[in-house]
């Protein structure tokens, strides 16, 4: 019997084995979540398969997202990142990340993690949705929009609300899986006891 996904995963591969391995998975690891971050601002406008194809080749040029790493980032690694074909080469994307880095070390002081502050706008715990249809998701929530406005508050860039619910869900902040997906109930499982 096959099984039942969101309707977004479609038939490619790559899309699916992130479909059923990664999204909507709770996670608390710091260098993820900078990942997130990072592959979250560059899709800015693109399709998420299309950052998904350079996710190896992001991984590689920005120090396996080693936020200390990309903090120092100058000038002239910027320009050689973006004569990198592997990359979104957008110079506003490109210097955001770095910028973003910083941001995030500063947010590692303050709180500790970055997974303490991100994870206290849903109250520690993922937001456990009960949606039917895509179009029932929304872009934007309450909490992504508070989120949104404090990051940028705080120095960080290409962190809109909608980018924000995107990184929420992406790393288990809220179950956005459809009820009918397989998924559904195993992230849920997953995300019991935070």
């Amino acid at each position: 019997m096959a099984r039942i996904r969101c309707g977004w995963a479609g038939a490619d591969p790559l899309y699916i084995a992130y479909h059923d391995q990664e999204w909507g998975v709770p996670v608390h690891d710091d260098r993820r979540l900078f990942e997130f971050l990072v592959l979250e601002g560059a899709q800015a406008g693109l399709s998420w398969i299309t950052i998904l194809r350079k996710r190896a080749s992001y991984r590689r040029a920005f120090a396996g997202f080693d936020p200390a790493r990309v903090a120092r980032f100058d000038r002239r690694t910027v320009r050689a990142l973006l004569g990198n074909a592997g990359l979104v080469r957008n110079a506003r994307k490109i210097d955001s990340a770095v910028e973003n880095a910083k941001a995030f070390l500063r947010v590692q002081r303050e709180f500790g993690s970055f997974a303490r502050y991100v994870w206290a706008f849903v109250e520690g715990s993922p937001r456990r949705n009960a949606w039917r249809s895509l179009a029932a998701i929304p872009a934007s929530t309450p909490e992504s929009v508070a989120l949104s406005k404090d990051l940028r508050r705080r120095g960080f860039r290409f962190v809109g609300p909608t980018i924000c619910y995107a990184f929420m869900q992406a790393t288990g902040m809220v179950n956005d899986h459809l009820v009918s997906c397989f998924r559904y109930r195993q992230v849920r499982k997953t995300s019991r006891g935070r």
